[in-house]
């Protein structure tokens, strides 16, 4: 990941959740993480397996064992604080039990991916950022 498309992807974020205290910081190789003020929320990593060069941003959310847990309600609560947005909204996804859907008002965010280990739930928020997010016009450098 090099110096521009870090500043694409903390542009486009920034813009994406309407959050200026978004940052991207780059590790080593292909690897980035994203944090919200000193909040480290998840990693970025490049996928260019296609011949297409895109990001996935990745993001682990513990909600823990108890069964009365109701997770939407539970995840739009979450995901509006860690990104600072009231209008992220999180849905069921038609014909799919085993994941949720993350929005922005009308817009697609990405996937929330249950995962049951051991008793403990997690949900594991995938959202893709494909090259042409980055071109869009009013993602500035």
């Amino acid at each position: 990941m090099d110096v521009t498309e870090v500043k694409k992807l903390d542009a486009y974020l920034k813009k994406l959740f309407g959050n200026n205290n978004i940052r991207v910081v780059p590790k080593a190789g292909d690897i980035a993480e994203v944090f919200v003020g000193e909040d480290d929320l998840g990693e970025l990593t490049v996928d260019d397996e296609d011949g297409d060069r895109s990001f996935n941003f990745r993001m682990v959310i513990q909600v823990g064992s108890d069964p009365s847990i109701q997770p939407i309600p539970t995840l739009n609560a979450y995901l509006r604080l860690k990104f600072e947005n009231d209008k992220i909204r999180v849905v069921t996804r038609p014909k799919k039990t085993d994941s949720l859907e993350a929005y922005i008002g009308e817009e697609f965010l990405g996937v929330l991916f249950l995962e049951n280990e051991k008793g403990r739930k997690s949900y594991i928020f995938e959202l893709p950022i494909l090259d042409v997010d980055l071109a869009e016009e009013g993602v500035q450098l």
